[in-house]
Order: structure tokens, then C-alpha cells, then sequence
């Protein structure tokens, strides 16, 4: 109040100030997807990524139960998925889902996003679901009758069940599939809920016997197959390369899209300051393109340090390098005396679900710029969160658009005259 009376008294401007971040899309190199806890599963299309398929495969693990005798009778048998989350459109109407038979093993090796296995070409059990306002659900579907007396018999009676190597050079495992135009993915629990059920009795029991085939303690691995042919990713060729794809930009998960923002802005503006100190700094993007509300973006997106190699930047034990929470050291002293970036406190962006789009606090990081504690890197946008127990980014297909020119830099800070 004195100072809008008497303004030649202030001694204390208060600056508001705002700028945009470049963005390119990267594709990272094929990664590791093998015993992510989960299958992802899905078919979907849009304008810019085009084509995304996504197939789980794992081997199955028999259990020590007393296998069926040679005059127990088949009852039935289901495969049950416990499937713990879903995305995609018109979720109010049927998706169909396949279980095949695999005709090659999955071996005791790592498995890469974009590889696969040979399959039967029909499934041994399939069916549809209606998921509705359901984001999780234990679905049963019936397996095929000549499938199901072939695999009763051989529990009975075969060498196929006399122990695990057995049974999987037998039953090498199963892939499991969405139906094209479906555009829906989901995220299958892998373990003693995700499997075979066979039921059975003996004569004159009054209830069914069950015999278990699950997932549990078995291999497994996700693999994608992309199609971007038409779509303004369709350049997006080599990896670890920045790409201009036009006004808008995108990130979609375990397909291995991420996006780059050039930080080169920040040189100008910090070099033009003196005597200021930074009373809060926001990065914003967004809002996002629409999407359906059961079309879920990623809730959080880490931002990595990287350079001209487009590659995420690690410190010399290691450690993946990324801006680190407000409020928390941007660096520390080693023990040899070096001022080093700090990794214990990595920050990322969060997902407003009313304002759609994501932000976060990075004063701390723009500080330590300033104060050339820190040397600046460009940041490679990455879908997970620091406090996932995995990586959620290799385990959906989760994604979103936007316009480049919605990223932004918000700047308040005061100086003295």
C-alpha cells in the first residue's frame, strides 16, 4: 500500500516473465521388456502414431497337485486373465481377446520390445469383454474342446505333466492377442490368478476337483509391432535421433517415443539477469489434445538430462541423471571434492486430469543454473514416475499429443533497484 502511494520508493520489483521450450520427438532405442510383472496387450490407431500393436507372450508353470486319474472326468476348462488396467475408446462396447499356443519357447534370455514369437494361428481360447466404467476385472473365457480333452489326457496319463520341462516342451506357452480396431489395450497381472483352471471329478464326488496352469514364476515378455506409415511420425526412422514432425508432438509408451525439449531458451533469459532472486519457476505442457476420459495419459514424466547423442545421461557410477525435486540439492560434493549432479531426488512432471495438462515446480533446478552449480543439459521427457515400483513406461501403451508452442516456461522472481 505505501508503495503504490509513494512508487519511488520501491526498492523490490517483482518480474513476471514466460518462454517456450522447443520440442522434438526421439525414438529410443528397443529395450528390455522381459519380466515386467504384467502383459500389455492392445490394438490401437490414431493419426499420429499410426498402427500399434502389442502382444504378451509367458511361459505357464504347473502345479504339485495330484494330476487328474485315468478315470477322473473332464468337467471344463477356462482360462482366466486378471487384468489390472484398461485404455482405449468405446469401452462400453465389446473387445475381444485371444489366448494362442506358442510353437517355439521362450528362452532364458532378455527379450526386447520389438521381437516376438511364432504362435498357433488359432487361438485355444478367446472372448469378449464389455468393460464399461470397469479399470479392472478377472475375466474367464472357455477353451476349445478338442484343445481342452488333448491337454486332460496328457494330464492324466502323459509324460507332459511329469515335471516342468516336461510340460513345456509340450505346452511352450502363450501369446496373447487384441482384436484389430478394437483400440483398447490392457495390462494382465501375470502370476496364480492369470491361467488355466481345469475342472474335474471322480465318480460320485459332489463338487469339481481343480487343477492349476498359471503364469506364475514363469517368463515373459511384451513385444510391439508399429506401423506409423501416413502419420507425421512416419519419419521417425532412426534412434536416438531428434525429429521435427511438425506443429505437435507426442509420447507413447513401450513403443519407445519420448520427447526432447531444448533448453538452449534458458542461456538467454538467465543471461540477461543480475541481482534477482527466483521466487517460483513452472514447467508447463499442455493442455494435451483431447483424448477420451478412458484414454488415460501417463500420470507423471520424468525429465532426464541428455545432449546431442539424444541419449539419457548417466553419472559416473551410473545412476540415470535427471532434475531433481524443488526444494532438494541439484548437486553435491563427491568425496574427490567435485561439485556433481545429485540423483537422489529425481522430480517429474504430474498430470493435472482438470486442467489436462502436466507442470512442476523446477525453481531449485533454474537457481542452481544461475548460479552455475549446474551446467545446462536439454531434457528427454520420460513416462514414469520416481516412485513406481517399475517402469511404467515399458509396461502400457499410454500416450498424448500436443502443441509444440504449449511448452512453457513460467518465471516470477524479484530484483532490486
Amino acid at each position: 500500500m505505501g508503495i503504490e502511494l509513494s512508487p519511488g520508493n520501491n526498492q523490490i520489483g517483482v518480474v513476471f516473465e514466460e518462454f517456450e521450450l522447443p520440442a522434438q520427438v526421439v525414438l529410443l532405442d528397443s529395450f528390455n521388456t522381459t519380466n515386467q510383472s504384467r502383459l500389455v496387450v492392445g490394438e490401437e490407431v490414431d493419426s499420429f502414431f499410426g498402427k500399434t500393436s502389442a502382444t504378451g507372450y509367458s511361459r505357464m508353470y504347473i502345479s504339485t497337485a495330484t494330476r487328474p486319474g485315468i478315470d477322473a472326468i473332464l468337467d471344463s476348462i477356462y482360462f482366466n486373465l486378471n487384468i489390472l488396467s484398461v485404455d482405449g475408446i468405446n469401452l462400453d462396447e465389446s473387445k475381444y481377446y485371444a489366448i494362442h499356443k506358442l510353437t517355439e519357447p521362450i528362452l532364458d534370455t532378455l527379450y526386447y520390445n520389438f521381437d516376438k514369437l511364432s504362435y498357433e494361428a488359432s487361438p485355444f481360447s478367446s472372448g469378449e469383454i464389455v468393460f464399461g466404467e470397469e479399470t479392472d476385472t478377472l475375466v474367464s473365457f472357455q477353451v476349445d474342446q478338442e484343445f481342452a480333452e488333448d491337454i486332460f489326457s496328457k494330464m492324466q496319463l502323459g509324460l507332459e505333466f511329469n515335471d516342468l520341462f516336461s510340460f513345456r516342451e509340450y505346452f511352450p506357452g502363450i501369446a496373447v492377442k487384441a482384436r484389430e480396431g478394437d483400440n483398447a489395450s490392457i495390462g494382465i497381472s501375470l502370476g496364480s490368478s492369470t491361467g488355466l483352471q481345469v475342472y474335474y471329478h471322480n465318480e460320485g464326488d459332489t463338487a469339481s476337483t481343480v487343477y492349476n496352469i498359471t503364469t506364475a514364476s514363469s517368463r515373459s515378455f511384451n513385444g510391439l509391432k508399429s506401423d506409423r506409415t501416413g502419420t507425421p511420425t512416419q519419419v521417425v526412422t532412426d534412434t536416438y535421433k531428434a525429429y521435427d514432425v511438425g506443429s505437435k508432438v507426442g509420447m507413447k509408451s513401450m513403443l519407445g517415443m519420448v520427447i526432447k525439449l531444448d533448453t538452449s531458451p534458458f542461456d538467454a533469459f538467465l543471461d540477461t539477469l543480475v541481482g534477482i532472486t527466483f521466487n517460483q519457476v513452472i514447467l508447463e505442457l499442455g493442455e494435451i489434445q483431447d483424448q477420451p476420459e478412458t484414454q488415460v495419459p501417463p500420470v507423471a514424466l520424468v525429465m532426464y538430462f541428455t545432449d546431442a547423442t539424444n541419449k539419457i545421461l548417466e553419472s559416473s557410477s551410473g545412476l540415470l541423471l535427471a532434475v531433481q525435486a524443488d526444494g532438494q540439492a541439484q548437486v553435491y560434493t563427491d568425496e574427490d571434492g567435485v561439485v556433481v549432479p545429485n540423483t537422489s531426488s529425481p522430480s517429474s512432471l504430474l498430470y493435472d486430469l482438470e486442467k489436462k495438462n502436466y507442470s512442476q515446480y523446477i525453481t531449485s533446478h533454474v537457481n542452481s543454473l544461475f548460479r552455475g552449480q549446474l551446467m545446462r543439459k536439454d531434457w528427454l521427457l520420460y513416462a514414469n514416475s520416481p516412485t513406481s515400483t517399475g517402469d511404467d513406461f515399458k509396461r502400457s501403451l499410454r500416450q498424448f499429443i500436443l502443441d509444440k508452442n504449449k511448452v512453457k516456461v513460467k518465471v516470477i522472481y524479484s530484483k532490486s533497484r
